[in-house]
């Protein structure tokens, strides 16, 4: 090898060598960058799962503050619904009665309810003692598809009876008149402070078919479900389920709310009342007031 070929090559070795330390530098370069990169998504890591455990933290705390208020006022039961009784029938105005025909102007279907505001404890105190009582936000939650569906009062006097009265419809709310005598003029939405007397309602489907005629005079009309039958008004086309929500204030002016659910009773294991006429139904039910303020 003469000194050429050796100069050559001691230049190719150093430059061999100079390329492998920037080799080695890259490589640690790249190393401390992939380091820094999951230092920082480490990092983020932590932070994210802090928020999260802080997050839980204050929920857990909020909720807390909210429901252990709520579950302090209602340790107890003060006031209950156990028991709703329905009377569900039929009726119909006459528009025209001939020898020929009948003709009926609004045929309705009702149902009376009834229920008392109960109490567990039996000794009445000002905590289980009415000062006011409403009923409000009537929610019709599956409407009948024929007719027009609405709530009104109806006198304990006139429980059981045909009565369409518009001068009783709920429109928004219906107030209750507290009495603490005796006896009380039961004809107007009256409780008793003392929970003596029930809640008396009528739901009424009005409507259901107006200006129907009737061919068939052999057989007198009874002007009760089995209407229905003579006017082919199907049983499921009137169904109906709605609710309302009862407030009370007792003697502590305390306030408490309940949501009562109904759907209306068009059968019962006596029959329907397009078979017999009308029902009568007894439910056991469990609604209990809670207290809100």
């Amino acid at each position: 090898m003469n000194k050429n070929d050796k100069k050559i090559k001691a230049k190719n070795a150093k430059a061999r060598n100079v390329h492998d330390k920037e080799d080695i530098n890259k490589n640690i370069d790249n190393k401390k960058k992939v380091l820094s990169i999951i230092t920082l998504a480490l990092f983020i890591l932590v932070v994210f799962l802090a928020f999260l455990v802080l997050s839980r933290m204050v929920l857990k705390t909020n909720f807390e503050k909210s429901i252990l208020p709520f579950a302090n006022k209602n340790s107890e039961t003060i006031f209950n619904i156990n028991q709703i009784v329905f009377f569900s029938n039929c009726d119909a105005k006459n528009k025209n009665i001939s020898t020929t025909n009948y003709t009926l102007e609004n045929i309705y279907q009702y149902t009376d309810i009834a229920f008392f505001i109960d109490s567990p404890q039996e000794e009445k105190t000002s905590k289980n003692t009415l000062k006011n009582v409403t009923i409000e936000n009537i929610n019709f939650t599956t409407p009948p598809s024929m007719g027009e569906p609405a709530l009104y009062f109806k006198s304990i006097n006139n429980f059981a009876k045909s009565e369409l009265n518009d001068e009783n419809k709920i429109q928004d709310k219906l107030d209750f008149s507290i009495s603490s005598e005796d006896s009380t003029d039961l004809s107007t939405p009256v409780l008793y402070n003392n929970l003596a007397n029930p809640i008396t309602l009528s739901y009424i489907n009005s409507n259901i078919k107006t200006d129907y005629t009737i061919t068939d005079t052999s057989t007198p009309i009874t002007y009760d479900g089995t209407l229905l039958n003579r006017c082919s008004i199907p049983l499921e086309d009137i169904n109906c389920s709605f609710s309302f929500d009862v407030f009370v204030t007792n003697n502590q002016d305390e306030k408490y709310k309940c949501t009562v659910f109904v759907d209306v009773p068009l059968s019962s294991d006596e029959g329907s009342i397009d078979s017999t006429g009308s029902i009568t139904l007894k439910k056991n039910v469990n609604f209990n007031f809670y207290r809100y303020e």
